[in-house]
């Protein structure tokens, strides 16, 4: 049989690589060998600081994780190093800790002045009670919080960088990339000598390749579809970017704002709201007393346009963009003509004729039928400016939706607003009250039951 000198240089290139190999997984035995040794140095700072560390952690994963984290706030402090930091900035001792775990109302209660800063800090909400957990409990989750986290594996490189002597073996990023960027060169040159041997067989055999076919290819569709994985991960892909797309249509479904229909009368609020400075509440004076606002009936209009006939415009003339918009004095006019036909007014003879029409006006703000809003509630007993839902309607020419009115909206304005209590006789009992419970001056719209269901889902 002829030798071919071939499989000797392949399975040497995979003896290389297997060395290489080696090499690489040589460190990675070594950091986990050195995991054992941290975790009994963790082990071994708790029983220092009286308590089990692996106990506490169980302990504080089913107790405190929900409202705690180590090293940052979320409904409640952070608790790394909590008995320390208490005792060195606050002058508070582990008895304190364990009658504010076990019994925090009772704490706030008694006046305690740390207890009361906690509590009006974290949103006036008592932390729970945890009177289960005995003093030994409690000392292994201050050990799991006193714990130093878990030393990072420090590369060999890094030692040298710091002047630090590497104690441990390791290997540098540069050399791992060296070493990767080596192996796959072999890679490449193992696929050609395979390539090209395979060449020699098929030409020792009186294979013809056909070296044209093979230059001119398949269809780049052809080859998409013949290879698996490329449909896979396009399919994959094409399903979550339709999820994305389609959770974000939803989202806005009944959410308009924006919205600015054309109506039947052109109304400006820039003109009346603006220009003239007529309250909101003249036109919309249901607004005080009702859950609606309501649309103004047009005999409001008559009040005025029984004697203002015609459009005269601003002093100032009109803009360069209300002219290029066609809002011209004659525009107007031709307006209040419109209304005139609507409510049967005979202009000359300053007379109604009972001929009226009705106007069919386009709603622009509709919240859903299950949510409730009182406009009376808000504009009269709280005080609030309509520009604060609305926007600043004294510069819309055409009325849109400013607002996305969502609940998401809302609750963030009863969370950030506070209430007006100001010689307002409605709140004075009541808030005599919360404020006590709250332990603030100020209320906001939430701590007056702003966030119950029931208050906007009937």
């Amino acid at each position: 049989m002829k030798k071919v000198p071939y499989r000797h240089r392949i399975s040497k290139i995979f003896e290389l690589s297997l060395v290489v190999f080696l090499l690489l997984s040589t460190p990675l035995i070594a950091q986990e060998d050195a995991a054992p040794q941290e975790a009994e140095a963790v082990a071994d700072a708790g029983a220092a600081a009286g308590g089990d560390v692996a106990k506490g952690k169980q302990l504080f994963n089913q107790n405190c994780a929900a409202c705690h984290a180590l090293n940052r706030k979320m409904t409640g402090p952070a608790l790394a190093n909590v008995e320390t930091r208490l005792a060195e900035e606050e002058g508070l001792d582990k008895e304190w800790l364990y009658a504010w775990i076990k019994n925090s109302a009772g704490m706030i209660a008694s006046g305690d002045a740390y207890a009361n800063k906690i509590y009006a800090e974290y949103n006036q909400a008592a932390m729970t009670a945890f009177p289960t957990l005995s003093n030994q409990d409690i000392d292994d989750i201050l050990a799991y919080t006193a714990a130093p986290p878990p030393a990072p594996v420090t590369p060999a490189g890094t030692a040298a960088a710091t002047g630090a002597p590497a104690e441990s073996s390791g290997i540098s990023n540069e050399l791992i990339l060296g070493a990767l960027a080596v192996v796959f060169g072999l890679l490449v040159i193992m696929l050609f000598l395979v390539n090209k041997t395979l060449r020699r067989i098929a030409e020792a055999n009186g294979v013809d390749l056909e070296r044209e076919k093979a230059e001119k290819g398949m269809p780049i569709w052809k080859a998409f579809a013949k290879n698996q994985f490329l449909v896979l991960v396009t399919s994959i892909f094409l399903i979550l970017a339709a999820g994305y797309y389609a959770y974000g249509w939803m989202m806005q479904i009944g959410v308009d704002q924006g919205y600015a229909p054309i109506q039947p009368i052109h109304y400006s609020h820039k003109i009346h709201a603006g220009d003239n400075k007529i309250e909101c509440k003249y036109c919309h004076s249901s607004a005080r007393v009702s859950k609606h606002s309501g649309i103004p009936s047009l005999n409001v209009c008559m009040n005025c346009h029984k004697s203002i006939y015609e459009y005269k415009g601003n002093p100032e003339g009109p803009s360069a963009e209300d002219i290029a918009n066609g809002y011209t004095n004659e525009f107007y006019t031709g307006e209040i003509k419109k209304l005139y036909k609507a409510v049967g007014w005979d202009e000359e003879n300053q007379r109604y004729t009972g001929d009226s029409e009705p106007v069919e006006w386009v709603r622009i703000h509709n919240l859903p039928d299950f949510a409730y809003f009182n406009h009376s509630q808000h504009v009269t007993v709280a005080g609030v400016e309509c520009q604060t839902c609305h926007g600043p309607v004294e510069e819309m020419e055409i009325m849109y939706q400013y607002s996305p009115l969502t609940m998401g909206w809302c609750i963030d304005c009863h969370r950030e607003t506070n209430v007006n209590v100001a010689d307002n006789a409605y709140y004075e009992k009541i808030h005599a009250e919360l404020s006590k419970k709250y332990g603030v001056e100020q209320l906001t719209a939430a701590q007056m039951g702003g966030l119950e269901c029931g208050k906007c889902h009937y």
